[in-house]
């Protein structure tokens, strides 16, 4: 398994759906995965430390597990089939039995940047999925990419996290 890290979120141009993209800590590997708009307001959140008065449903999921007794300890981008990846969200209580929960990527890494837990990627989904950001003849593609995705403001979403706002308040 290979660690990965948030590089940040891209807009798919073509659909307007929002892109989380992670990379290796060498940054050779991008791996995009597309995700839904609550997902990235998430993430976005988190990346812009941007503070929210009521807890989401992502801060609910970390005191749920913690409040129980467990710790998130890693998260695992472990299959793709079809374009639908599969996570695991890995849970260890006090004496060190570890359960292992199914989730879609987009909710294990918007769980795992909150608490700065591990994101792993098997060698299979980065062979299907990543984008070489180091060979020659795609430097500078590779290098436009890198320059998009850092380009990209909280403003660039303020209207999909105002969206998402109102569906998860209790107005």
């Amino acid at each position: 398994m290979i660690e990965m890290k948030v590089m940040g979120i891209a807009l798919d141009t073509r659909t307007g759906s929002p892109i989380v993209v992670l990379h290796d800590k060498e940054n050779r590997r991008a791996l995009p995965i597309w995700i839904g708009s609550a997902e990235a307001s998430s993430i976005i959140r988190k990346i812009e430390n941007l503070s929210v008065t009521r807890p989401m449903t992502h801060d609910l999921i970390i005191s749920i597990i913690e409040k129980t007794g467990y710790k998130i300890t890693k998260v695992t981008i472990n299959d793709v089939e079809k374009e639908t990846y599969f996570a695991t969200i890995f849970l260890e209580d006090k004496e060190g039995n570890v359960i292992e929960i199914d989730s879609r990527p987009s909710d294990a890494i918007a769980v795992a940047i909150r608490i700065d837990a591990p994101i792993y990627v098997t060698a299979n989904v980065l062979s299907n999925g990543s984008v070489s950001t180091d060979s020659a003849k795609d430097a500078q593609e590779a290098e436009e990419f890198k320059n998009f995705v850092q380009s990209i403001k909280p403003s660039d979403f303020a209207r999909l996290m105002k969206d998402n706002d109102h569906h998860e308040s209790d107005q």
